[in-house]
């Protein structure tokens, strides 16, 4: 089982930061490589069990079902159902925590799946840089320029 795991602190309140990444189908408005993305069966975006369909801006298409959501503890989990990577039983939760101290946001994204031996060290990357890392940079940069 590989594991990923990227964190980040973000200057901005955790209230502030959870409104933004809190609706499933708002990667397009947070992230820089979404294109587009849509909840299956017009379900809310927030129900436990609904699945986002999402382009990737290089023509990617991902189905991620949402496993949990906890406004509580600011944190969703979710899996991925269908993907151009080359992963299985991907299971991944972003969570947020408070800098009480600074009024800042400390961001976690984790994921844990499997994948083909030879693949790993490739996937690990483009999953913690290319998709963690760099939304939590747009993110960040996004908070910045209010």
């Amino acid at each position: 089982m590989a594991r990923v795991y990227v964190s980040a602190i973000l200057p901005a309140p955790v209230a502030s930061v959870w409104g933004r990444v809190r609706d499933f189908n708002a990667l397009p408005r947070w992230t820089p490589f979404v294109a587009e993305s849509r909840i299956e069966e017009n379900l809310p975006s927030d129900k436990v069990g609904c699945i986002r369909n999402f382009t990737l801006k290089d023509g990617g298409r991902i189905r991620e079902k949402l496993l949990a959501l906890s406004d509580y503890d600011m944190s969703c989990t979710y899996a991925i159902l269908e993907s151009p990577m080359a992963v299985e039983n991907y299971i991944a939760t972003l969570s947020l925590i408070p800098i009480t101290e600074t009024n800042q946001t400390f961001a976690q994204w984790q994921a844990d799946f499997e994948c083909p031996p030879d693949a790993e060290a490739a996937l690990i990357a483009q999953i913690g840089q290319g998709v963690f890392a760099a939304a939590f940079a747009h993110l960040r940069g996004q908070i910045e320029r209010r």
